[in-house]
């Protein structure tokens, strides 16, 4: 995971012990599951990450406070990653299945694709973006759009695979975009 020295922690994240551990008041537990989420969202989003692991996270300055001497267990952790895969939590991680697919919560600790932004809006980001750069019926590798100097600086530059394949998907299901060639070789032109 990548250094944590420049994302600022909220306050509750740096001096509030009982935060990670799940409380049994149902009220006060959904109230310290959505302060997870939103946590977990903005710090996936100030990273780039759009996976994240359970256990190869559980000691990192996510999920652990080293001056406090407390950390979310990993059965805390996973409860709180397969609660933001319901619909009460916004549908803001989705857990992956072996074989790359995608599912639903359940099952223990695992890999999750965490969406600071759904599919859906990573492909409206790129549509804007090809629409301000005048590449409107142009293709485009998925290479340069994800790697490619004229998308640096873009949030979506240096975007997983998978999640710019299911946003290009989504756009092609709307009918404003259409992919063409093989994995490895994909190009994309955008109406």
């Amino acid at each position: 995971m990548p250094p944590t020295t420049d994302f600022t922690f909220p306050t509750y994240h740096q001096s509030y012990p009982p935060f990670y551990t799940l409380q049994p008041n149902h009220q006060t537990l959904t109230s310290q599951l959505r302060k997870w989420s939103r946590l977990i969202q903005r710090y996936a989003r100030h990273h780039s990450l759009f996976k994240l692991s359970l256990p190869a996270t559980i000691d990192s300055p996510l999920f652990k406070n080293v001056s406090l001497k407390k950390r979310l267990s990993l059965q805390d952790a996973t409860k709180v990653l397969d609660w933001m895969c319901t619909d009460e939590g916004g549908r803001r991680a989705e857990k992956i299945v072996e074989g790359g697919g995608g599912g639903g919560g359940g099952g223990g600790a695992g890999v999750y694709w965490i969406w600071w932004k759904r599919p859906e809006e990573w492909g409206e980001e790129i549509v804007g973006w090809v629409e301000r750069t005048g590449q409107k019926g142009v293709v485009l590798t998925l290479y340069e759009l994800t790697a490619g100097e004229g998308s640096r600086g873009e949030e979506f530059w240096g975007m997983d695979g998978e999640v710019l394949r299911r946003a290009l998907a989504g756009l092609v299901r709307k009918g404003r975009a259409q992919v063409f060639g093989g994995e490895g070789e994909e190009g994309v032109k955008f109406f």
